[in-house]
């Protein structure tokens, strides 16, 4: 009994521990189609910053960055200087969170979403080669293609709007700084909110 506990306990971990994303090394390529069938690859971004946000509408750690226009506002920053954003939902069919492209563009418009495109990664593909763990998980790619982030969106880990404001952002300290040509104090950090549904 002991050994088949065990073994479920490796197998556990081995499936978690899928990151193929590390940092200062390239960010996995990905063939994904968006809410409205268009399919995006990290290669067509070449030149540009990306920053990846995983996203599951049903998550209060979401609904705290959402339902606040936390999220709306930084998305609007970001895409405003010209940076990619790409919100990704990788809940797979039946599971939390989970929506067809249709109802995914609807829910962005309810949303007021600002991001570039909502992936659809059914699959879980992407997000495995990533490694996202959570809802939110926040990923900066620069724009030779290399990681630079991957972590949570703050350091507040509670799912209470109201500790936004006193919180530090990383994502956006992440882009100020690769933007200056700095090293990003925080390069890593370790995500919270709901798990990702694969």
């Amino acid at each position: 009994m002991k050994h088949i506990v065990l073994a479920l306990a490796l197998g556990l971990s081995a499936n978690f521990a899928f990151a193929d994303a590390k940092i200062g090394s390239p960010a996995p390529d990905f063939a994904v189609a968006d809410a409205q069938g268009k399919t995006h690859k990290l290669s067509d971004f070449k030149g540009k910053y990306v920053v990846l946000e995983w996203y599951n509408k049903d998550c209060p750690y979401v609904r705290k960055h959402y339902d606040s226009k936390n999220m709306q506002k930084i998305q609007t920053e970001m895409t405003g200087k010209g940076i990619v954003w790409l919100s990704v939902i990788s809940s797979a069919p039946g599971k939390q969170g989970y929506l067809a492209a249709v109802d995914a563009a609807k829910n962005g418009e309810k949303e007021g979403t600002k991001a570039t495109a909502i992936l659809i990664d059914d699959s879980g593909k992407m997000g495995k080669a990533y490694g996202a763990k959570t809802t939110p998980h926040m990923y900066l790619i620069d724009p030779q293609g290399v990681l630079r982030y991957n972590g949570a969106i703050d350091s507040n880990d509670s799912a209470d709007p109201k500790t936004i404001a006193s919180a530090e952002n990383y994502i956006i300290h992440a882009v100020a700084s690769a933007e200056k040509g700095e090293k990003i104090a925080k390069e890593t950090s370790k995500p919270y909110g709901c798990s990702v549904k694969y």
